[in-house]
């Protein structure tokens, strides 16, 4: 069994890696993948002009521009990410009053008793050490401040991430099997592991509230095909694969996304949760 340092290891490598570089690649089409998950959760988030806010797992900082204009230029936002190709992407658009940097949730030394919120969109299903993390967060936290963030659900769920992987699955290398404490997109699709690592962590009045949003997957099934060996689940699948064997695995995709294919693009059903909790 893996220690959550060799986890936490392994998240900075991949996203410092193949991670990072694929996210970049796939920027244009994740952005329109995320337009309503990101309404939704700038509002859960409930941001008031002046606060101080960190934005965990902030990516190239679209959120983090989100929240830098909603608390307005007497506020302040700081963007935390593991991953340096990220955070530099981050910079080169930062509003004034936002930073950026580079860190590990369960580490980074933040002021203390600082903060008003902790945001995150998608960024603390991969925390090697999640309870460490949130402890650390909750540490950064005023004693009046909140958490507010939106991860997946269950791969049952959510078809847009499992019906592709479905259908290729029988063409391609194994992927590895997670255990249920190990990070990754769905490690908080469980309601009480959620509720668990964050009691532990110290936060309370905890909520959780499903959101169900049809995740866009590209233009057309040509599209979507054609991205499935560069950024996602299936990416290292089809990096070990044979040429005939990708092939047949394209054509499976092609095949079982063809009733999802819509004038408007090609849709499936998303499932998240909306997370909110206090630091008292």
């Amino acid at each position: 069994m893996k220690s959550t340092a060799d986890l936490a290891a392994e998240q900075a490598a991949f996203w410092n890696g193949p991670g990072g570089q694929g996210w970049l690649a796939a920027y244009q089409r994740i952005q329109r993948s995320l337009v309503d998950i990101n309404r939704v959760v700038l509002a859960h988030a409930d941001v008031r002009p002046g606060e101080r806010l960190i934005d965990v797992g902030c990516g190239t900082g679209d959120t983090t521009a989100a929240l830098a204009a909603a608390v307005g230029p007497t506020g302040r936002v700081l963007g935390l990410d593991i991953s340096e190709p990220l955070i530099e992407a981050a910079r080169a658009n930062a509003a004034r009053n936002a930073s950026f940097v580079v860190g590990d949730a369960a580490t980074h030394s933040f002021e203390a008793g600082a903060f008003d919120l902790v945001f995150s969109r998608f960024g603390v299903m991969f925390f090697g050490e999640p309870v460490s993390a949130f402890r650390n967060l909750h540490r950064a936290l005023k004693s009046s401040g909140r958490l507010a963030f939106v991860c997946w659900r269950t791969p049952q769920e959510n078809p847009w991430g499992l019906v592709p992987v479905r259908a290729a699955a029988p063409f391609l290398p194994p992927l590895p099997k997670l255990g249920p404490e190990d990070p990754g997109q769905y490690s908080f699709g469980d309601r009480a592991r959620v509720e668990r690592i964050l009691m532990e962590a110290g936060f309370a009045a905890l909520s959780l509230k499903p959101l169900d949003v049809p995740i866009f997957m590209g233009k057309d099934v040509a599209e979507v095909v054609a991205n499935a060996d560069r950024f996602g689940p299936l990416a290292r699948a089809f990096a070990e694969a044979t040429p005939e064997a990708a092939d047949k695995a394209r054509a499976a995709i092609t095949e079982v996304l063809a009733p999802h294919a819509k004038p408007e693009g090609v849709l499936l059903p998303g499932a998240c949760w909306l997370v909110s909790a206090k630091a008292s």
